[in-house]
């Protein structure tokens, strides 16, 4: 595999509160391990969150006797969820902060995924596949039939999040494995990137760099073009 990431605080935000992780070498018993984070809460309060929950998430990774990904995913996730919660209960300015997660590991030609909130893994290849599903409102709404999907991305309450680590102590991610084959490339981002760029142009950008790092700062830049208007996280690995 080859991959990179990188962090853009965009054009209208004063603090970036995305965080990346990026390891293609084992990471505990994971052999490798790559994370997106969007964080929620206000002044510093969503940076903290989502600093927190990687460093946090990893750690325990690292301690993990567990061998199966899912498991080691979920157990890390689950603990990172309850201390995020503790630390938000210890100074007033870190109440009600948050921090979505979207998780990949590749274990031979298998990717597994774990996510909560809306920052999204697509794979992508000959056509592009969103594999994650957005715990948002307005996906609540596409999924009961009371909203197109076609007016989502001006709809106001599109950034409206229905679970995130740290919102709940009930913290209930969602478990994705695909097979993957021969030139696949794994886009990971937050919303700042999949609200700026239609999917199809994520595609084109994506298959049409030579180098990971030429795509996330094509993606970057495409995103601040069209207004930057959140903070942008995108990481893309190459499954060879």
């Amino acid at each position: 595999m080859n991959s990179f990431g990188n962090t853009d605080i965009g054009k209208k935000r004063s603090i970036n509160q995305d965080r990346i992780f990026i390891s293609d070498t084992t990471v505990g018993a994971l052999p490798n391990v790559y994370i997106v984070a969007d964080g929620m809460g206000g002044h510093r309060a969503g940076d903290y969150a989502s600093s927190f929950a990687v460093e946090r998430f990893i750690e325990y990774v690292r301690q993990s006797e567990q061998t199966n990904p899912i498991t080691i995913m979920k157990n890390a996730i689950l603990k990172t969820n309850k201390d995020l919660i503790e630390v938000s209960k210890s100074k007033e300015e870190y109440n009600g902060m948050g921090t979505t997660m979207v998780i990949a590991v590749i274990v031979d030609n298998h990717l597994y995924v774990a996510n909560i909130g809306d920052s999204r893994l697509y794979v992508i290849h000959d056509d592009i596949r969103q594999i994650t599903l957005d715990h948002s409102l307005v996906e609540e709404l596409i999924r009961t039939g009371q909203l197109d999907r076609l007016k989502v991305r001006n709809h106001p309450e599109k950034n409206i999040i229905t679970r995130a680590l740290g919102a709940s102590a009930e913290a209930v991610p969602d478990f994705f494995e695909v097979t993957l084959q021969e030139g696949d490339r794994i886009l990971m981002c937050s919303d700042g990137l999949s609200n700026m760029v239609e999917d199809d142009e994520l595609h084109d950008i994506v298959m049409e760099q030579t180098s990971e790092e030429q795509i996330v700062s094509k993606l970057i830049d495409r995103a601040n073009y069209y207004g930057g208007k959140d903070n942008i996280a995108a990481v893309v690995v190459s499954y060879k």
